[in-house]
């Protein structure tokens, strides 16, 4: 599969935007503003409720990390509050 950021777009929109937001001090919805997320420990982000699963994960956010999370977020995290089912191999 070839990814364009107009693919990942597409994705983050139908997918992600319900609980997410990207803009630099944009808030959080249920799920914590993704801005500035490459690089950041897991559970991080100022002023969201996160899981201990998160805050103790250990995680540093790189795609590599992202991507595998994005998968399968509760088997890569146990007890992420991330109700998110997964993405497809596609």
């Amino acid at each position: 599969v070839i990814m364009s950021a107009e693919k990942g777009a597409k994705i983050f929109k139908t997918k992600c935007s319900q609980c997410h937001t990207v803009e630099a001090g944009g808030s959080h919805k249920q799920g914590p503003n993704l801005n500035g997320l490459l690089g950041r420990t897991s559970g991080q982000a100022a002023g969201y409720a996160y899981s201990d699963a998160n805050k103790n994960s250990g995680i540093t956010w790189s795609e590599d990390t992202l991507f595998e999370y994005l998968l399968a977020p509760k088997k890569y995290i146990p007890g992420t509050k991330m109700v998110f089912a997964g993405l497809k191999k596609e």
